[in-house]
């Protein structure tokens, strides 16, 4: 921060320091108000156009530096100068006070939030160019953050300031209004009688209702804004819509007709999306058969004798497809179609906000309109833009189940859940595995000791882990594929014979045609959706990793929830999506699951917590099946029991953690986990074993000191009982 900074910092702390020294917060009372409402009215009186601007001054400063008792100086300029001019006193006032606020914003945090979050900040800013007016206005209107917030969170945006005054002069001035007149009818107050005046109700009914009427009216608005220029149809097709038959539109949809509402869902390709044809399906399969493939090559641990696994690399494979085709049926058109839906096998791209065109894969095209549409269109692993990298014929998790001959030497790009899971299945299948990680360790979105942990279990199974290594250019050089990367300042040549890429994904939006109704995507190709998963229009929604943030089945299934359920009542109640508990696996050996917050997250936040840690080595069932190693981990308030995150590093790892979220969700702490019977022996218990730490830990000392002296004297060891106990005879 430089000196200027400094500077006005102190000068501020300073204005405030005084103002409470002085006893300004005791002023502004309506009760100090009262008491010098006739002294203040004479002066007044005689000084008019000096106490307007006195108090205009005043409430400049107080808004400004986000003082207590801005509401009270409302009510009082219109209790002191009546509507007119406390109309004009407060709006000058409180704009004029409100952009020195957001200017201050602007001139201290701005630049260090840009430096530090600056994919966030872009983002606002995007938001802000296309709509930053009317978000304004609306929280202007309908204050659901503190004044004080809306003026240092829009100083920290693109936002001008002219916009800024001018938006906020004009949106605030029905809420002052509203302020200013009931501070007229406080001024007239002489006796009780005058409490029940007719004049004093209206006034402070409007004060009550002015919230609910600003939000109507703000709703409105913004309907008629966002479909200025469409027409909407008179009658429907559908009631409800839904592009793409993955994870996300397959519960929309199923919803929708578990509540009798006439919806079709239209996929191009298969049903089940990734995770039943490429993703979650065959990779748990492949991971199943490689660690039948470890346990073979490592039965001494069991007592018995290690052999060589010489599988057959086609006959994994076809086990894999084969466990695809087991799980199909739960996702097929023909049980869809059972339920109600009308699935229809296509493309689809928009053509208003209530019509989609949709191009059957045999050829024909038709028009389809409906009340809600819902975008669920899944993603596709990201292919980034290395020289050669196309040229090597890359393997992704889309492409990978197709593979014949397992690769003897291969190449993952990427150290996130993806490519560990994968670089892990396929070095216990046999292959050489290399794994190259541009960043300093695996599983970044982890705490370091669980990177740690995996990172010492890959090297342990053979994986050349390649952390700040940074793929620059592939080659084939004297027919040997080779990938250099960049490390330290040198250049590493890495060969391989196939190369997978896992490095993140990318939304699936290419077709849809969101241009056609205004909606732009984000870098990533993910479209933006507000807190109930609508896209822009309140009747078009989007859910799944099209949206984001979270990119896992389960999340995608969440979210569906939200989506059909606001598509098809969205009219009458909206839900806001709740991440609250949000949990995670990664299905390495050892399991990496967690839910809420980890100890970087809780540092970045500035959430005080402590930690309770539980060893794996420590339960009878672990040691039992070998598979003692490993940890649990729970984030707790300091001398509280609430659980704010907790991860488990182990065998069984994602069934361990339902525990922790289940307890999570529904407000339970580890005390309530403590007394819940478990059955021995069971790898569940060490989640009552981790609260048993957490008990031990915060034991009262004092209690057990006397219980310690009171047994003591029951054996007749001590001459006198504790006196701070009762004994009976």
């Amino acid at each position: 921060m430089t000196s200027k900074k400094w500077i006005l910092v102190a000068l501020i702390v300073a204005v405030i320091t005084g103002f409470i020294a002085s006893g300004g917060n005791e002023l502004l009372t309506l009760q100090n108000l009262k008491d010098n409402q006739q002294l203040l009215d004479s002066w007044i009186a005689q000084n008019l156009v000096a106490a307007v601007l006195g108090f205009v001054a005043i409430y400049v400063v107080a808004t400004a530096l986000s003082l207590p008792g801005a509401t009270i100086m409302t009510l009082a300029g219109g209790a002191f100068f009546g509507n007119l001019y406390g109309l004009a006193a407060v709006s000058i006032g409180s704009t004029i006070g409100a952009s020195l606020a957001f200017l201050v914003a602007r001139f201290l945090i701005r630049d260090t939030l840009r430096q530090r979050y600056a994919e966030t900040v872009a983002k606002m800013d995007r938001g802000i160019e296309k709509d930053g007016a009317f978000y304004l206005a609306t929280l202007r209107l309908v204050p659901v953050f503190p004044f004080f917030l809306i003026n240092l969170a829009m100083g920290l945006t693109a936002m001008k300031l002219s916009t800024y005054a001018l938006v906020s002069w004009i949106a605030m001035l029905p809420g002052t209004f509203v302020y200013v007149n009931a501070g007229t009818q406080l001024g007239q107050i002489e006796s009780t009688s005058d409490i029940v005046s007719a004049d004093l109700l209206l006034s402070f009914a409007l004060l009550g209702l002015f919230p609910l009427i600003a939000r109507f009216v703000v709703s409105f608005i913004r309907r008629r804004k966002v479909y200025a220029g469409w027409k909407k149809p008179e009658s429907f097709d559908y009631n409800l819509l839904v592009i793409g038959g993955g994870s996300a539109g397959l519960v929309s949809a199923y919803i929708a007709a578990a509540v009798k509402a006439k919806v079709a869902l239209i996929e191009k390709h298969k049903m089940g999306g990734d995770c039943l044809n490429t993703g979650c399906v065959p990779s748990k399969a492949l991971i199943r058969s490689a660690k039948a493939a470890d346990t073979l090559r490592h039965a001494n641990r069991y007592g018995l004798e290690s052999v060589p696994v010489n599988g057959s690399f086609r006959n994994i494979m076809n086990r894999v497809q084969d466990v695809i085709a087991r799980v199909e049926p739960h996702d097929s058109p023909e049980r869809y179609r059972k339920l109600g839906v009308d699935c229809l096998s296509g493309e689809a791209s928009f053509v208003s906000p209530w019509e989609l065109e949709v191009r059957h894969n045999d050829g024909r095209t038709e028009r389809l309109t409906a009340r809600s549409i819902v975008v669920a269109t899944g993603g596709k692993p990201a292919m980034p833009p290395i020289p050669g990298l196309t040229d090597m014929q890359p393997l992704t998790s889309d492409n990978l189940w197709e593979l014949e001959e397992q690769p003897e030497r291969l190449l993952v790009l990427g150290g996130g859940p993806i490519g560990s899971e994968l670089a892990h299945a396929f070095a216990r299948l046999g292959s050489r595995v290399t794994q190259v990680e541009m960043g300093e360790r695996l599983l970044a979105k982890e705490d370091t000791d669980v990177s740690s942990l995996i990172l010492k279990q890959f090297e342990a199974d053979g994986i050349d882990v390649r952390l700040k290594h940074s793929a620059v250019e592939f080659r084939t050089e004297e027919d040997e594929k080779v990938v250099y990367c960049e490390h330290e300042g040198e250049r590493v040549r890495i060969p391989f014979d196939q190369v997978l890429v896992a490095v993140g994904r990318a939304a699936n939006t290419a077709g849809l045609k969101l241009d056609r109704i205004g909606v732009d995507t984000l870098p990533n190709g993910t479209v933006p959706v507000e807190e109930d998963m609508s896209l822009r229009y309140p009747n078009v929604f989007a859910c799944g990793d099209v949206a984001g943030p979270y990119q896992f089945t389960h999340a995608a299934a969440h979210q569906a929830w939200y989506a059909a359920v606001n598509g098809l009542f969205g009219q009458f109640k909206r839900f806001r999506v709740d991440y609250r508990v949000m949990p995670w696996v990664t299905f390495t050996s050892p399991e990496v699951a967690r839910v809420g917050l980890s100890e970087a997250e809780a540092k970045e936040k500035g959430i005080a917590y402590e930690v309770t840690r539980y060893g794996l080595d420590d339960l009878d069932r672990a040691i039992a099946e070998s598979e003692d190693h490993g940890f649990i981990k729970v984030l707790t308030p300091p001398g509280k029991d609430k659980i704010l995150g907790a991860v488990v590093v182990g065998s069984h790892g994602g069934e361990i953690l339902a525990e922790f979220t289940l307890a999570m969700k529904h407000g339970l702490g580890l005390n309530k986990i403590l007394g819940t019977i478990h059955p021995y022996p069971t790898w569940n218990e060490s989640a009552k074993y981790a609260a048993g730490e957490w008990k031990r830990a915060h034991a009262p000392a004092g209690i057990l000191k006397l219980l310690e002296k009171l047994h003591g004297w029951r054996r007749g060891k001590d001459t006198k009982a504790p006196r701070s106990l009762y004994v009976p005879d």
